[in-house]
């Protein structure tokens, strides 16, 4: 039986979920404290790392590629929780943070349903470093637009950039699943 990108994609999205809702409740939801700017900053750190491994530099610290990955998925998750929460509450409770979660990623899949209708599944040709590199290329755009105080002019906002990081990561997971791009 052949899988399918749609199963593929909710098993990753369950492997970062089960990831996300462990560490709310070992931290709670501290991240609440994040302005968009620390969120695309800690989106720029874990992709720079990933970059990093991808041209050779020989890690120091355990935490390897795979869990990069599945922190940015998670920390998109956060960035579109704080763009979209209106409430100033620091401490939301675990069901809140579970529905926000899977309302985010169930936009993220139909998002790349669509664009995998329209662009026929191109990333599964591309090279993981390109989709890093598209990563990289999202965060700047996210943070030129908050230097710009949240405007653009014809551009996707903020929203839109987390939303293909996230559905990036997510295709990068499926390729090393698939044993196909071990970079």
């Amino acid at each position: 039986m052949q899988i399918t990108t749609d199963q593929q994609y909710d098993k990753v999205i369950h492997d970062c979920r089960n990831i996300f809702l462990k560490k709310t409740k070992d931290y709670g939801t501290a991240w609440r404290v994040y302005r968009m700017i620390s969120v695309a900053d800690q989106l720029y750190i874990k992709a720079k790392r990933i970059r990093n491994i991808q041209e050779g530099i020989i890690p120091q610290i355990g935490d390897g590629i795979l869990g990069e990955y599945f922190a940015i998925v998670n920390y998109a998750v956060i960035g579109l929780m704080q763009l979209n929460i209106t409430h100033d509450e620091w401490n939301l409770p675990l069901e809140e943070v579970t529905e926000l979660y899977d309302e985010f990623t169930a936009k993220a899949k139909e998002l790349m349903d669509k664009k995998n209708h329209d662009y026929g599944e191109a990333w599964r040709d591309m090279d993981l470093k390109s989709l890093i590199d598209l990563i990289l290329t999202k965060i700047l755009r996210i943070k030129q637009i908050i230097n710009n105080d949240g405007k653009t002019v014809a551009s996707e906002g903020i929203d839109s950039n987390l939303y293909d990081i996230l559905n990036y990561a997510v295709f990068a997971l499926i390729l090393k699943d698939e044993n196909k791009n071990p970079n």
